[in-house]
């Protein structure tokens, strides 16, 4: 049996689930197949969905400027990793009424992937 290699930091921080590998490029891919025609990533630019910019760690409802649906403006979700991909995963099921219009993916490793980008908008 091979040695595994230690993680390095970068590579901790970025973990998602166990054993799912996160691709910052794709999922800067899967950002624009799946996100980009609703969702820009610079602060302040809302368009069908709020700003990306700054997701990670954000509380829900927290774009300035973009008028969330009463349910996700009062679900008081942090979007940190395990939020993101429950939302990722099932939109509906993760916040009732949300006016999310994706209805959501499937694969863990793509939604890891989305996730591990959207942790590098600032």
């Amino acid at each position: 049996m091979k040695p595994r290699p230690v993680p390095t930091l970068f590579a901790l921080l970025l973990t998602t689930a166990p054993g799912v590998a996160q691709d910052v490029a794709a999922g800067a891919a899967m950002y624009a197949e799946q996100c980009a025609n609703c969702h820009a990533t610079t602060p302040g630019d809302n368009g069908t969905g709020p700003s990306l910019a700054a997701i990670a760690g954000a509380t829900a409802g927290h774009v300035g400027g973009f008028t969330y649906s009463p349910a996700m403006a009062a679900s008081g979700k942090i979007w940190n990793d395990a939020a993101l991909d429950a939302y990722l995963a099932n939109p509906r099921a993760a916040v009732p009424g949300t006016r999310m219009k994706l209805g959501g993916i499937a694969d863990p490793d793509d939604r890891a992937n989305l996730i591990a980008f959207l942790k590098t908008l600032h």
